[in-house]
């Protein structure tokens, strides 16, 4: 087999990276690689000393060096020169990446590392470009709204696109001129931890960036609960994000931002272009075996065209075979974890059990490592574990309506309001449908963020607060000010 890249070139350190230098640790966790279920390194957890340590460091770097007050061209600058550094080392990052994640080298070349870049680079251009704002008074006064930086950011990220999401968290924090203390998971922290480091190399003041590393219980709860953090940013499941939510409330109240699970619609009319609705339906879960927040687990369509579309689908998804994660053509996706392998297959059977039909899938691969098959699932209704549980992995149901009232019944969800995609080529129907679809994004004719960084990505109900991507999450990071002047 040709490998795109050779694993053994890494260094992995077992260390966390606090002011500008990583802090070795004796002894960590083991990190495990989903593809292969081989042992690669170890991380420490950082307990609520260490917290403690890279808290105060951030807060000592902010006053330091003067990020916060320093003309916000120089922070636009140091920020495109880190997005240089990204690009440069993208095949270092990409290694870093897929030597434990769910991420196959390849795709984490060409994607991850790239979106990130270009992540990072949208929001520097918010430093000097968005400030406060004139507030409409009568002549006798004089009001504006000032913002500011917060001061420490506390960011927590999930292993599924680990330098996505760092991105995510660092570019308009740092942009907005604030400090970060940022938690990766523990079963994927070795490229955030390389990001952090070419962070300096570039210019961004030391202390700015400081990655503790640990898992929830000890490291995540630390950072959540510490007084000296001003803001919280969480990317992950519904029921971490409830647990940081409580913690904070014990522990002091602060602002959060918390992108959450999903269990979103895809809604096909019999009008839609089926071909686009077929590819779009596939990428809408298999991707990273659709082990993304915003997959299109719920397939719902209009009764005519069902079985056709169902038998398309089915043999996309029973073309997929998984490959080594560095190898030059990459294949489907592992599952980061046998544990999560099997908790997947529990709700994929659970499902069959109370009457769902397993149109194909619905097994591991037999192949070594954490492979799941591409599963879809019929006949299914409402009380469905396959469909009231976010599943995290490649599996979508399958159901079918007859009109629109029915299809927006299918299409809400009790708990979770992430995303959904519309296929129609009636725009008077997708516009109309679209404010009834209760979902933080929805997509027409298309599905998946891509690389977009323009609109702003969030949920409703249990799907998150506030919002992460576009001009919204430089906002997240700054807090306004209202002063009135008697003239």
């Amino acid at each position: 087999m040709t490998l795109a890249f050779d694993p053994e070139t890494l260094t992995l350190p077992c260390a966390h990276y606090i002011g500008g230098a990583y802090v070795p640790a004796a002894e960590g966790i083991a990190v495990t690689s989903p593809s292969t279920g081989m042992a690669v390194g170890e991380v420490p957890v950082a307990d609520a000393n260490t917290v403690d340590r890279a808290v105060h460091v951030a807060r000592d770097a902010l006053a330091s060096s003067g990020w916060a007050g320093c003309t916000p061209r120089d922070r636009l600058k140091a920020l495109h020169r880190w997005a240089d550094l990204i690009e440069a080392e993208a095949g270092t990052l990409a290694g870093l990446e897929a030597i434990c994640s769910s991420r196959p080298y390849a795709h984490a070349l060409i994607g991850d590392v790239t979106v990130t870049a270009e992540q990072i680079r949208f929001f520097a251009e918010f430093a000097d470009k968005e400030g406060g704002s004139l507030a409409p008074t009568n002549d006798s006064s004089f009001g504006y709204i000032d913002d500011a930086p917060y001061g420490v950011i506390g960011a927590i990220t999930p292993w599924n696109f680990p330098i996505s999401m760092a991105g995510w968290k660092l570019g308009p924090a740092l942009a907005a001129g604030n400090a970060v203390v940022l938690k990766p998971s523990e079963m994927t922290p070795y490229s955030t931890l390389y990001m952090a480091e070419l962070a300096v190399r570039a210019g961004i003041p030391a202390g700015l960036i400081n990655v503790a590393i640990g898992d929830g219980p000890t490291t995540g709860n630390a950072i959540t609960g510490h007084g000296g953090i001003d803001k919280v940013s969480f990317t992950g499941s519904t029921r971490a994000g409830a647990a940081i939510m409580e913690n904070i409330a014990r522990t002091g109240i602060k602002p959060m931002t918390l992108e959450l699970g999903g269990k979103s619609p895809m809604v096909v009319f019999a009008d839609a272009d089926l071909d686009l609705a077929v590819e779009c339906l596939d990428l809408g879960i298999t991707p990273n075996a659709g082990q993304f927040c915003v997959a299109g687990s719920r397939i719902i369509v209009a009764r005519e065209i069902a079985d056709e579309l169902a038998a398309r689908l089915a043999e996309r998804f029973r073309a997929y075979r998984p490959a080594d994660t560095f190898a030059a053509d990459p294949g489907f996706c592992p599952i980061i974890s046998d544990r999560q392998l099997q908790r997947i297959d529990s709700i994929v059977q659970a499902g069959a059990k109370q009457g769902g039909e397993i149109l194909c899938g619905g097994a591991q691969f037999d192949h070594p490592g954490s492979f799941y098959q591409p599963t879809l699932i019929a006949g299914v209704d409402a009380a469905n574990p396959a469909v009231t549980e976010e599943i995290f992995g490649p599996v979508a149901t399958f159901q079918t309506f007859e009109t629109e009232e029915e299809a927006m019944q299918l299409a809400a969800h009790p708990t979770y309001g992430l995303c959904a995609g519309l296929f129609t080529r009636d725009l008077s129907r997708a516009l109309r449908l679209s404010r009834k679809l209760e979902a933080g994004t929805v997509w027409i004719n298309r599905y998946g963020r891509s690389r977009d960084h323009i609109l702003p990505t969030g949920g409703w109900k249990a799907s998150g607060l506030g919002k992460d991507l576009g001009r919204e999450a430089y906002h997240a990071n700054r807090r306004t000010k209202s002063v009135l002047i008697d003239l």
